[in-house]
């Protein structure tokens, strides 16, 4: 999977991780696919949420200077909507956690 493919479904993790993706939310994500150079055939597979599972596994391996940037973006998009969700902060933290970084 391509890394700017896997940092995409992290946002959209994030971003749903309440049950409700906003205008905000959604022009955030687009904004970062825009940003990130994901290609029509990416973004609908991020949108589709393919890969979803695999996204962590295929940053693992980045730079702690990258995980923590992919990171710092995870905690933009929970605030994407003005309001920081628990359950957001919480997914945050888990994706945090499942790329090697404690805190």
């Amino acid at each position: 999977m391509e890394p700017r493919v896997a940092k995409c479904l992290l946002l959209s993790k994030v971003l749903a991780a309440d049950g409700i993706m906003t205008e905000n939310e959604r022009a955030f994500l687009d904004n970062a696919m825009k940003k990130l150079g994901v290609k029509d055939e990416e973004r609908r597979g991020i949108h589709d949420l393919v890969g979803w599972d695999e996204a962590e596994a295929a940053l693992v391996n980045s730079s702690e200077e990258d995980k923590r940037a992919i990171v710092s973006s995870l905690v933009d998009a929970a605030s994407a909507d003005g309001r920081l969700s628990p359950l957001e902060m919480a997914m945050v933290k888990r994706i945090s956690k499942a790329l090697g970084l404690e805190g």
